[in-house]
């Protein structure tokens, strides 16, 4: 068996495309292209954080992305379409009504409770790669990767830090923002409990899928209220939900562990920011993976340049210069971004 493995590990090694690279110092001088002269951030109406206990999950209903719903129950197709589609469509009609029944008992009977957290920090960019917060009489920096792929001639190597203002070309201190959510669905425990109880996994499947959309609802319900009042930078956003699932508004909120910012270990960061588990209603387990299941925690960002994005792999030289800056080992930044390392490590 380890002969086997050894042996697919080597020919799957062997047909990986051969892609250049940037030095790290290279990446760096290509970074994207920013106006700041005539960039005027927006102020948020409030800095510190800001907890929301009472949201009505009716309210959060009404932003749910149903594409994931099918997909979790591996029917492939878009939303609303599937629902009519010739080989699927009938069962997957069957699940969407399902679903919209145990939906109305969850918001009905409140069985689930959602607690989130927005928080917004001066900010400016200290290095190529960190962005610097000030937190009252503190200052905390974030440290972002940079993509190090060789692109053609016009098309910057990105990294998160790019949206925020150079601390060089602005008239004052911290004059840039930068911002931080958790959400979260609690109070599933004893509803699974129920239907394992009863041998009901159709039911209890459908309810921790429900979960997820709703968590991710919240998301979206929350950033659109930053967009457009806690933030204030969008207050004209006149967008559908079919245009907020195809990311059309202004700004992104990306999350710790995801393409554009893969390391896990900032999520220390977001959360002490935003007051911890106590604030939060979430805790990171020694992986740093979010329990209740049913969360989503990121960062904000305003810039209207600012877009999604994959950092792809990432060379050596980068992974020494982040574990500087992090005070940490090469050994442990390497264990936690394994699967952007471009190298054996």
């Amino acid at each position: 068996m380890k002969d086997e493995y050894v042996k697919l590990k080597e020919d799957f090694a062997s047909k990986k495309t051969v892609k250049q690279y940037l030095t790290f110092e290279q990446a760096q001088q290509n970074p994207v292209k920013v106006d700041w002269t005539s960039f005027k951030p927006i102020a948020p109406t409030f800095t510190g954080t800001k907890q929301f206990l009472d949201v009505p999950l009716a309210d959060i209903a009404q932003y749910i992305d149903w594409g994931p719903f099918f997909i979790a129950w591996e029917l492939h197709g878009k939303f609303p379409a599937i629902l009519s589609d010739k080989v699927v469509g009938k069962e997957a009609t069957k699940l969407y009504n399902d679903a919209n029944e145990l939906l109305k008992k969850i918001i009905d009977e409140k069985w689930l409770t959602p607690q989130g957290v927005i928080g917004f920090w001066p900010a400016e960019k200290t290095a190529p790669d960190t962005v610097q917060l000030k937190n009252g009489e503190q200052t905390v920096n974030l440290d972002f990767l940079r993509q190090q792929i060789k692109k053609a001639a016009d098309q910057p190597n990105i990294s998160l830090a790019d949206f925020i203002q150079p601390a060089s070309s602005a008239n004052k201190p911290f004059a840039d923002y930068l911002g931080a959510f958790t959400v979260t669905i609690k109070g599933i425990e004893p509803h699974l409990e129920r239907f394992i109880q009863s041998h009901d996994d159709y039911n209890k499947i459908m309810l921790q899928v429900l979960a997820d959309r709703l968590v991710e609802a919240f998301a979206e319900y929350l950033h659109e209220r930053v967009r457009k009042e806690f933030w204030g930078y969008a207050t004209d956003e006149h967008l559908s939900n079919e245009d907020l699932i195809s990311e059309k508004y202004s700004g992104i909120r990306p999350a710790p562990g995801y393409p554009a910012c893969p390391d896990h270990t900032e999520k220390f960061k977001l959360f002490d920011l935003l007051g911890g588990q106590a604030a939060t209603g979430i805790t990171l387990t020694e992986s740093l993976a979010m329990y209740p299941a049913s969360s989503v925690s990121g960062w904000y960002f305003a810039h209207p340049q600012s877009q999604y994005f994959g950092i792809g792999k990432i060379q050596k030289d980068q992974v020494e210069d982040y574990a500087k800056r992090k005070g940490m080992s090469i050994d442990e930044v390497e264990r936690w971004l394994r699967p952007v390392l471009e190298y054996e490590a």
